[in-house]
């Protein structure tokens, strides 16, 4: 029995390799037609390709699953992706790549969701290292077995470009050097562990092909190829997402990679305490991404020379320190995230050509960063909590000046401040040049303020208001004291049929033509003149107050000599207000001589007046009339005075 079951099992096996003989075969036959067809259609020159799209050998519209136990995803001449490899297959897998020797077409392998023990992954490896592979891709393994010590073969391989992503080591306790010098000591150009939580990798025992690694998403940390001197054509380097702490020891890393062109060291924990010691940064470096760390202003002092484009989105810098970081070289710097609170000047980045300041918190950007940053052709500034003041007017002229440098205007730049016209458009947002240029407006405030004084002033002058203000002012001290006389004082009782305001050069016809002619004969008029009635001890013109207050009229000699004269205008002056104050017709204007108008000075604007409206008495020339003159106007002021007041006139002569 037991040599029945082995010959069986022989027999099953040679049919097994006899069809899977005959199916690489056929692969190959069909493989070598479709080649032909469309090598017709491609170049000797496109042979490099990475992947061509090909028809496939054995596809359903499902996935497929062979007699092997695996999926098979895609089988064509060129690529080749299978899934669900374990220890049950994994034999069968080596097998079937065997087959694949250099001078194969197959170029591209992935294998999806295996769960194989380490020597078994190690046989996957060499197997495919001399095989006719260029590009293999591994997603989601898991190693079941101990971590043991591997002679791997490099040589003659074929192989370019290995990725490997979500790799779980079971094996908790192993040597590291087990593990990391099989992919340390790879010679290939690029390679890709991501998702795998890997916590070092060693430097190349020797000098490394390698031109590319990704270490994305692990747990690498600062010590990460310290001191390696054997990266020397490694010309990007991706370790995203890990937890790297020490910017000055990542540009320690850098030093000696002199042909490192791409470093992306975004989303890890990077800090920068500022120290004494001087960061070194690989000087082929033109391409650095610090974006998403904990990276502030101090940044800036550790910086590579040579860089080109900077990415320090979402850090916590507050301001661009000037003079502190020298990247003449730099043409595209992206600060988008950040604290900044104004746009950053290019004194130290010379060649700056794009800008992204996006998402800070500038309220009113400054105007002057084209002027001062004359080769950027791009500034990305939307997104920030805009201030719609004066200050932001020069901000958006800027915007018109700037022939479409804003990238994003006008949806990205957006009022914030203040409430009222939040949500508005910068564009939309106008404020007249009155009202935002502060000098402008004092000047103007000023010229109209002295507009108004000269305007005050001249209406001042023109109508003799000062004047105006003090007589009124020596009207209303006269009236206080009158109020306060002692209780004996008869206050304005009339005494004096009128009171004569003349000028001093018409003196003489007033003393020998209307004093004589109006006192003369019975019931004699009684006149205040103030050569005869002025009290002494008593201001002037309180006593011409006092005089016009207690007499029934006032008479006033008009002539040119009139208006020339100061006091005559006082005069007049009171006796109008009274006539006002007591509604009372107690002017009368003789006019001695005619006065041209051109003599009236301005502020006579009374006497003007008073001529248009009121009934004057010329004194006339001839004789026969002057009889009917004197009868006249000593009927005007003709009044019989209380007795009293007789002993008070008799006393005061």
């Amino acid at each position: 029995v037991t040599q029945n079951m082995s010959f069986l099992r022989n027999v099953f096996l040679y049919k097994c390799l006899f069809a899977l003989t005959f199916w690489n075969h056929v692969s190959l036959s069909v493989e070598d037609e479709l080649f032909t067809s469309v090598s017709n259609n491609f170049p000797e020159d496109d042979s490099n390709q990475k992947i061509k799209s090909l028809p496939l050998l054995y596809t359903n519209s499902n996935q497929s699953k062979a007699d092997f136990d695996w999926v098979v995803i895609q089988n064509t001449t060129e690529s080749l992706s299978l899934s669900e490899i374990t220890d049950d297959n994994v034999e069968k897998l080596i097998a079937l790549l065997s087959n694949f020797r250099q001078g194969s077409r197959l170029q591209n392998l992935t294998l999806t969701n295996m769960s194989v023990d380490w020597n078994a992954l190690m046989e996957i490896f060499q197997t495919v290292w001399h095989s006719s592979i260029e590009y293999f891709n591994t997603n989601n393994v898991t190693q079941l077995s101990d971590v043991e010590s591997y002679n791997f073969d490099y040589s003659g391989t074929s192989m370019k470009a290995l990725t490997m992503k979500k790799i779980i080591i079971t094996d908790m306790y192993f040597t590291q050097d087990d593990l990391y010098k099989i992919f340390a000591d790879m010679n290939i150009a690029d390679m890709t562990i991501a998702d795998s939580e890997m916590i070092h990798m060693l430097c190349p025992s020797s000098k490394s092909p390698f031109r590319y690694l990704n270490f994305l998403k692990n747990d690498l940390t600062d010590f990460l190829f310290q001191k390696c001197d054997n990266l020397l054509q490694l010309e990007t380097l991706i370790l995203q997402k890990n937890k790297f702490e020490s910017l000055r020891k990542v540009s320690f890393m850098t030093s000696r990679m002199k042909s490192l062109k791409y470093l992306d060291m975004s989303y890890n924990l990077l800090r920068h305490d500022g120290a004494d010691v001087q960061c070194q940064w690989a000087e082929s470096l033109t391409e650095l991404d610090l974006s998403s760390n904990q990276l502030a202003d101090v940044v800036f002092e550790c910086l590579p020379i040579n860089v080109k484009k900077l990415s320090l989105q979402n850090n916590q810098i507050n301001n661009v320190p000037r003079g502190v970081a020298e990247l003449k070289s730099l043409e595209e710097l992206n600060l988008a995230s950040n604290r900044l609170a104004d746009l950053p000047g290019c004194s130290g980045f010379t060649s700056l050509q794009f800008l992204n300041i996006e998402m800070n918190s500038i309220l009113t950007p400054s105007a002057d960063f084209f002027q001062s940053c004359p080769r950027v052709r791009e500034l990305q500034a939307g997104h920030n909590p805009f201030k719609c003041s004066c200050e932001l007017q020069a901000f958006i002229r800027l915007e018109r000046r700037s022939g479409g440098k804003l990238f994003g205007w006008p949806a990205a730049y957006v009022c914030e401040y203040p409430e009222g016209l939040r949500g508005t458009e910068l564009k939309d947002f106008h404020l007249s040049l009155l009202a935002c240029n502060t000098t402008l407006l004092l000047v103007t405030a000023l010229l109209l303020t002295l507009l108004l004084v000269a305007a005050v002033a001249f209406l001042c002058i023109y109508l003799d208001v000062p004047w105006y203000v003090r007589m009124t002012w020596q009207w209303t001290q006269t009236k206080r004291r009158a109020w306060h006389n002692p209780p004996g004082d008869q206050g304005a009782v009339l005494q004096f049929h009128a009171f004569i305001s003349y000028s001093e050069r018409d003196s003489l016809w007033v003393k020998n033509e209307l004093i004589p002619n109006l006192e003369k004969g019975e019931g004699c008029v009684q006149l205040c003149q103030h050569e005869r009635n002025f009290i002494p001890g008593k201001s002037i013109v309180e006593n011409i107050i006092n005089c016009i207050e207690k007499s029934y009229k006032s008479i006033f000699v008009l002539s040119p000599n009139f208006v020339q004269s100061e006091w005559c205008h006082y005069e007049l002056y009171f006796a109008h207000h009274k006539l006002f104050s007591e509604n009372s017709n107690s002017l009368i204007l003789i006019l001695l001589e005619p006065i041209p108008p051109y003599l009236i000075p301005a502020r006579y604007h009374k006497l003007k007046a008073l001529m248009a409206k009121r009934t004057y008495v010329e004194w006339p020339k001839e004789r026969s009339k002057r009889a009917l003159f004197w009868a006249n106007l000593r009927a005007a002021i003709n009044i019989n005075l209380p007795k009293a007041d007789e002993n008070l006139s008799e006393e005061t002569d």
